[in-house]
């Protein structure tokens, strides 16, 4: 009996560690997925500095990863990590040619009605009523060659009912005519974060 109960004991006790080992496992590949945007940091932090603008953090929107999974971070240069995340919506860029790949793969593209996102640094400009989501949209003011027509195309940062707040890979996101759409709920955190700074907020899609 007591043999029965010892050989029982070891087997729990390695089944457990397995478990241990298996979980471990999961997390140190989930860290090993998360891409190093330490350069994208460092470039934010000296633009900032050099421009005038809010130094606690920037938002950074990585349009190369899939719609379906998060790439839109608030990084915070105090704590030097990125503190939320979330989906965020690509052009459909299908005005001027087909687009069969618009789902999957993100086109750039500054001319006026594309319907394309465009990548560059911007200065997030006046808090303004939006139709969409929870009626709130910021305006983005494009500082380079690649983003500078985002005022006249009404390119802005707003919600949308359509966008889940959520991780849905392998399912995409909807498409936009060229905004950063994001979720209501994480609309709501930008926004009351937006309505508290003195400076001006650096957002890079990339």
């Amino acid at each position: 009996m007591k043999k029965i109960l010892f050989i029982s004991l070891i087997a729990l006790f390695c089944c457990n560690n397995k478990k241990i080992s298996d979980k471990n496992t999961v997390e140190n590949t989930k860290q090993e997925l998360v891409k190093d945007y330490s350069n994208y940091h460092n470039e934010a932090k000296a633009f900032i500095e050099k421009n005038n603008f809010n130094e606690t953090y920037y938002y950074l929107v990585d349009l190369n990863e899939h719609s379906g999974k998060n790439r839109f971070f608030i990084y915070n240069f105090k704590q030097q990590k990125i503190t939320d995340r979330n989906l965020v919506t690509h052009g459909s860029c299908d005005q001027f040619e087909e687009n069969p790949e618009k789902w999957q793969k993100v086109k750039f593209d500054v001319r006026n009605d594309s319907h394309c996102s465009m990548d560059g640094k911007y200065k997030i400009g006046k808090r303004d009523y939006s139709s969409w989501g929870i009626n709130v949209k910021y305006w983005m003011l494009g500082l380079e060659k690649t983003n500078n027509t985002a005022v006249k195309r009404v390119v802005v940062l707003h919600s949308w009912d359509a966008v889940k707040n959520e991780e849905i890979y392998p399912k995409y996101s909807p498409l936009s005519w060229g905004c950063p759409a994001v979720s209501n709920e994480f609309m709501e955190k930008l926004d009351n974060q937006l309505q508290q700074v003195q400076k001006p907020v650096l957002l890079w899609i990339i």
